[in-house]
């Protein structure tokens, strides 16, 4: 999928936009008293909004992963090993002011002699891969499937099915968006003044039934949402609406060709290039905030905090682009990642097709014989994964687990009450594991700024910096082991909470839409790892 993509609107934007199927927004619950906790009644300053995934829930009434206090009362003084963690996703801006002292370099290979000194098959492998090459934008897997042609499969009818569905609900979005933008313009073009605020369109004085309705809305948008927020997310979401149009949904595109290589036969490896950022520094966004969440410097006053600061090194994999990944850079980007020394791999993607799912699926048990854990986000659709298709993953439909070292996350809300499920997160008895933060994350962008983002996407590398932490300071302990560690010690939360997508209208309970039922806790977790080593 578009790298697991939400895109959040506040205000009279989401009423604007709200007759056509735009991405959800989250929205504000009426908070219910769950467990004996007290919920928290105050809003969050910003500064604490930056930071709420490591705050405690018992302290602080947010349900974050009580990393601060694993740092206070369990690390302080303690010093761990270096833990490579593999970011396989976008690209990652690795000369970012809190990022470029936590990059891994290949202490193998030399730089910018155009050799393969260490004869992995990557010529000046320095950071890490990228699998994409100059590519960018890319179809989704279904349409890809449709472009091929009708073969007499399942898989081609349903696809096909899903893409005429896609365009059918991009069409009002469209619509929708290109009324708020030619309405913006009007009044801009009215007033001769780009910049204009609410009052400035209510003075508006006008005969003209199109104008009339366009001031209305506008005014309406800006007396809630300020000039500077409306302009950001128009962008964002013309950005999410024409990629669709343009790239993702359009059989005529064809993002592979600038990459050379042929993305169905997987022993034709030799393609992509070292440049780990990308064609654009703006295109590894995603990656890099991933990759702050688990390792920006903690305590610096830039940004967020990284959960495993200090104690990671990111190795950079550009294997995601703006559009579905394909399974074969995935598989082979999951086995770079542990051929050169990673020990936890962050999967921030997902797809709901997968013609060569036993390419991933076999580099996943390769990783797992390597003792590599793999932390995967469980998607943002709002589903139920055990019974909607979700790629990839570690059991085949109802068949027992292919392998132990895959946990998948689901994404929490920073209310902790009705609204702690984070209304985009999927869900699913047997295929999430536990639940971690992941609406409204703070963390590192491209070009030295900051920015809030949110989805599972946010949530996996928040356990992934997690597991860092364990296999820092309990390098002992497997992948398995790490993985049942984070499990086990997680917080259980037992009441009712509102189920995603539902809108409010369906309750349901952790231990109903996961495995374990389960909140992430840094924590307790560092406890068992360290009661588990002793053993």
């Amino acid at each position: 999928m578009r790298i697991l993509k939400t895109i959040y609107f506040s205000g009279a934007i989401a009423f604007a936009i709200a007759s056509c199927s735009a991405p959800k927004s989250i929205v504000s619950t009426n908070p219910a008293k769950i467990d004996v906790r007290p919920f928290k009644t105050t809003k969050l300053s910003d500064k604490e909004l930056q930071r709420w995934s490591h705050f405690d829930l018992d302290k602080d009434t947010v349900p974050g992963m009580s990393v601060d206090k694993a740092y206070a009362e369990l690390l302080k003084g303690k010093k761990g090993a270096k833990v490579l963690v593999g970011v396989v996703d976008s690209g990652v801006d690795i000369e970012h002011e809190d990022l470029k002292g936590e990059i891994w370099t290949n202490p193998k290979e030399i730089a910018g002699n155009k050799r393969d000194d260490d004869n992995n098959g990557y010529v000046d492998d320095i950071h890490g891969w990228n699998f994409l090459g100059d590519a960018d934008n890319e179809q989704l897997e279904l349409t890809r499937i449709v472009r091929k042609g009708n073969d007499g499969s399942v898989q081609f009818e349903n696809a096909k099915a899903e893409l005429e569905h896609k365009k059918a609900e991009l069409g009002p979005q469209k619509q929708q968006l290109d009324f708020i933008l030619a309405g913006d313009k009007a009044i801009a073009d009215h007033l001769k003044k780009k910049n204009y605020t609410a009052e400035d369109a209510k003075r508006i004085q006008t005969t003209d039934e199109t104008l009339s309705q366009y001031k209305a809305m506008m005014t309406q948008i800006l007396t809630s949402t300020p000039r500077e927020e409306f302009d950001a997310q128009m962008v964002e979401y013309k950005e999410f609406v024409y990629d669709q149009l343009n790239y993702n949904l359009n059989t005529e595109f064809n993002g592979r060709k600038i990459v050379g290589d042929n993305p169905n036969d997987l022993n034709d490896k030799k393609y992509g290039n070292n440049n780990v950022i990308g064609p654009k520094k703006e295109g590894a966004k995603h990656g890099t905030h991933v990759a702050g969440i688990i390792a920006a410097v903690r305590g610096n006053n830039k940004g967020g905090d990284g959960v495993a600061s200090n104690n990671v090194e990111i190795m950079a994999v550009r294997a995601v682009p703006n559009g579905d990944e394909y399974d074969k850079d995935i598989a082979l980007a999951i086995r770079y990642a542990v051929d050169n020394g990673a020990k936890v791999i962050n999967g921030s993607f997902g797809k709901s097709f997968s013609p060569n799912k036993q390419w991933v699926y076999d580099a996943i048990k390769y990783a797992e014989s390597k003792d590599v854990l793999f932390v995967h986000a469980a998607g943002n659709d709002g589903e139920d994964i055990d019974t909607a298709p979700n790629f990839p993953n570690d059991a085949d439909g109802k068949n027992p687990e292919y392998a132990d070292n895959v946990i998948t996350i689901g994404a929490l809300n920073y209310e902790y009450g009705a609204g702690l499920m984070a209304d985009f997160s999927n869900y699913g008895k047997e295929n999430v594991d536990i639940f971690a933060p992941g609406v409204k994350i703070y963390a590192t962008t491209p070009n030295n700024t900051y920015e809030y983002l949110q989805g599972t996407s946010m949530a996996s590398p928040n356990v992934a910096g997690v597991a860092a932490l364990i296999r820092s300071y309990y390098p002992n302990l497997t992948a398995s082991q790490v993985k049942h560690v984070i499990m086990d010690s997680g917080t259980p939360l037992n009441n009712t909470i509102n189920l995603a997508g539902s809108e409010g209208k369906t309750q349901t309970t952790l231990a109903q839409i996961s495995k374990t039922g389960k909140i992430v806790n840094a924590y307790n977790a560092l406890i068992l790892a360290e009661k588990m080593a002793k053993k």
